[in-house]
């Protein structure tokens, strides 16, 4: 049993009579406690009548430091402030004033005094930033800004996609900053200008941009039938193709299309490097030419002054001048056009095309092998230098790991062989496929699956095609049977896909002119008869060359639903704009 306690026995004037209520001085000290609980209940309410004024028709404190920007406001900004972007802060700004000019994305009210807002530069680079109103009355000789409750309520309304600058003190978050691609620090803002406010409402938000697009029609569909915006699971909703090119703007803010942007020029880089290092000279074919170069019926004619002009469909000839012309080694990167009504997710109107032509020492095998290698080259810089555009790209495409060949380990089938494969093999709809009849698109994708199943790599060649599917230039293979005739002529696959054509071609004029009659083509008629002209007017060396489609390489490299993803802006025969 726990020992009892005595209470304490009065003593002084109340010591007789416990209920005669507090002592003189317990009464002093709780007068003078309740007097200064109601200083500082005083000073609480002319804090809160400051930040409060902010809602009348009173001056703003603040007034200075948000609103819409003006030569005025942003010849405010402090002097010793740093104009900074969001992939260069670091721990050396903690603590220091920075100038940020961004899009602000997302904005998000705390109460009345708080808002958070996340500003964005290019990609998904984007950073918290927090405005909070200041409650106090500032120290004599303070000059930092006063952030009032009516600064805090504007920054919170700023329409999303707006662009602003502000000024703003770097400081470490409480924890990481997961919604942000800058997760380590945040801005205290004191300063916030609109540059260029977006819209109440837009067309698309960039949450719907930046979703997988489901639907690549061109064609125009109802609102119910879901053309625009429908909802997706798991998350915000996504947009057709066909909204995304109609609100262009926010399509290329999207961070995933500029990662796709990233990798397509660090694959136009990759190409010409590696040509550059191996000989190569770069030269810039013409895109307005007198004659249907290629003859058919896919090309674009239009008038030209007093006589018809036409849009190359490839710098094919061009290279080959180039070639006869005395250079040894030539590429070319430009715009193809094909007046094809092909509504596929793996054609365009217009696209980039990759090129290249060279002399033969030996063998064609050279330029199969020189073209293997800079698409080999082109592959593993991405993996190298891309990783994490392509990271963010999975993210909203998912895809497999490319595989590709060990290098001494590259996998050629022969057409003959690639056909044989599928037949026994293959799917059951490809077991009578023929070996002089070019593949078609599921024959190829087939064909890419069994080949990365058995060879672990989804890049390889198929060479010797027949005859029969390849143009005119095309060198038949001399050791070819009669009856089943091929050429020295090759195509590449990606993930199943076709991404070049190549070859070697013919370089004798009497050879070319048979084959050209033999293809029924009018060796007389306007840009062949110049085109055959070409290799009479001086002897001209073996030479082959391939072309590479820029825009496939990057689909299919990402294993994207659409080439259309991965151009500019993507032309295609219902497609004009923007």
């Amino acid at each position: 049993m726990a020992e009892e306690t005595n209470p304490p026995v009065p003593t002084g004037e109340n010591a007789a009579d416990p209920a005669a209520g507090p002592s003189k001085k317990a009464a002093k000290k709780a007068e003078a406690k309740a007097k200064k609980e109601a200083l500082k209940a005083q000073r609480a309410a002319e804090r809160v009548a400051v930040v409060s004024a902010d809602n009348d028709a009173g001056e703003d404190p603040a007034k200075d430091f948000y609103g819409p920007a003006t030569e005025a406001l942003l010849k405010s900004f402090s002097t010793d402030a740093e104009d900074v972007s969001l992939r260069a802060i670091n721990d050396s700004h903690v603590g220091k004033t920075v100038i940020i000019r961004a899009w602000l994305q997302n904005t998000r009210m705390q109460g009345a005094k708080m808002a958070f807002v996340e500003l964005r530069e290019e990609g998904n680079w984007a950073i918290q930033g927090i405005v909070t109103a200041t409650a106090d009355p500032k120290p004599e000789g303070d000059s930092s800004p006063v952030i009032s409750r009516r600064m805090v309520k504007w920054a919170g309304a700023v329409n999303p996609e707006s662009f602003v600058t502000v000024e703003a003190t770097v400081q470490k978050p409480f924890a990481p900053v997961k919604s942000c691609r800058v997760t380590d620090f945040e801005l205290h803002i004191s300063k916030l200008y609109v540059i260029s406010p977006a819209p109440a409402t837009l067309g698309m938000t960039l949450a719907a941009a930046n979703r997988a697009v489901t639907n690549f029609s061109d064609e125009e569909v109802k609102p119910e039938e879901g053309a625009q915006e429908k909802e997706t699971e798991g998350g915000p909703p996504a947009a057709s193709m066909l909204t995304h090119l109609d609100n262009i703007v926010m399509h290329k803010r999207s961070p995933v299309q500029q990662a796709i942007a990233d990798i397509r020029v660090e694959v136009k880089h990759l190409f010409r490097s590696y040509l550059r290092e191996h000989g190569f000279k770069e030269f810039e074919p013409p895109c307005l030419i007198g004659a249907a170069s290629e003859g058919g019926a896919n090309v674009f004619a239009m008038p030209y002054f007093s006589q018809k002009a036409y849009l190359a469909q490839s710098p094919q000839f061009y290279k080959q001048f180039e070639i006869a012309g005395g250079r040894k080694r030539v590429f070319s990167i430009g715009p193809v056009f094909r007046a094809e009504n092909s509504n596929t997710p793996r054609h365009m109107t217009e696209f980039t095309g990759l090129d290249m032509e060279m002399e033969i020492r030996k063998d064609y095998s050279e330029v199969l092998h020189t073209l293997e290698g800079v698409l080999l080259h082109i592959f593993r810089g991405i993996q190298k230098h891309c990783a994490a555009e392509v990271e963010l790209i999975r993210s909203v495409y998912p895809s497999p790991e490319i595989l590709l060949p060990e290098p001494g380990k590259e996998v050629r089938l022969t057409f003959a062989e690639a056909q044989k494969l599928l037949r026994e093999e293959g799917p059951e709809e490809f077991r009578n496929v023929r070996d002089d009849e070019d593949m078609s698109t599921p024959q190829e994708k087939a064909l890419g699956a069994l080949v990365r199943e058995k060879y672990k790599t989804d890049f390889f060649a198929v060479d010797k095609f027949p005859e029969a599917a390849r143009p005119f230039y095309a060198k038949v293979d001399p050791n070819s049977k009669p009856n089943e005739p091929v050429t020295n002529a090759f195509d590449m696959f990606l993930r199943g896909q076709e991404i070049l054509s190549g070859g070697e071609r013919i370089c004798d004029p009497d050879e070319l002119e048979a084959r050209i009659r033999f293809k029924g083509v009018d060796p007389t008629s306007p840009g062949i008869k110049e085109y055959i002209g070409v290799f009479r007017e001086a002897g001209v060396p073996p030479h082959g060359g391939g072309g590479i489609g820029l825009d496939r390489v990057v689909a299919w490299y990402l294993a994207l639903p659409s080439v259309h993803l991965a151009a500019y802006y993507p032309r295609t025969p219902k497609r004009l704009l923007p």
